[in-house]
């Protein structure tokens, strides 16, 4: 069986965006190329750490060949993710990478590894690594305007879920916390 690609070259949109509520809420790569559309889940720290590198890259990009990074133009996308959310997989490793010569920033993510596929990876990484062509990947090439557009919203994505303890700095649910630098006592959220 071959590997299934999904492929987006310039999309009109890619973005991250959640289903649920914060505290339950599921997250999503979405790319959109005309009629085409495809969703990945994925982890919130996937979200941020996606989002971090990108910065981190393009900031780099911009050091070594000596340009300005791209301006920020039009307004950032701030609308929900494209219905029908249809979870082609669930992500596993991302890579991210800059192409010199289109000036594109190429984002893949892989589906995660499973049972016997995790196995052989832990007893024999090089098989495995041939034996992961069966997966799945999504690869996204898009500007850097696209890219710092997509680290901006994931940010603000992330930022918008629960309050953080200001003691531990874990999530409080609405119905309070349990705080380990407090031996377990329970801080109540005030209304």
């Amino acid at each position: 069986m071959a590997r299934v690609v999904h492929s987006y070259d310039d999309p009109d949109r890619f973005v991250a965006g959640t289903v649920g509520e914060p505290g339950a809420r599921t997250f999503f790569l979405q790319a959109r190329s005309g009629t085409r559309l495809t969703s990945v889940a994925c982890e919130k720290e996937q979200v941020m750490a996606l989002a971090e590198r990108l910065d981190v890259m393009l900031d780099e990009v911009a050091r070594r060949f000596d340009r300005e990074p791209a301006p920020q133009v039009g307004v950032d996308d701030t609308d929900p993710l494209e219905q029908p959310i249809e979870e082609e997989f669930r992500a596993g490793t991302m890579t991210l990478a800059w192409e010199a010569d289109s000036e594109r920033v190429v984002i893949e993510v892989f589906a995660v590894v499973t049972g016997e596929q995790a196995e052989l990876e832990e007893a024999d990484p090089v098989t495995a690594a041939l034996e992961s062509e069966e997966s799945e990947v999504f690869i996204v090439r898009i500007s850097e305007e696209q890219a710092r557009a997509f680290a901006r919203r994931a940010v603000a994505l992330v930022a918008s879920g629960r309050p953080s303890c200001p003691f531990c700095g874990r999530p409080i649910d609405p119905e309070g916390h349990i705080c380990p630098r407090a031996n377990g006592y329970r801080r109540h959220v005030r209304e």
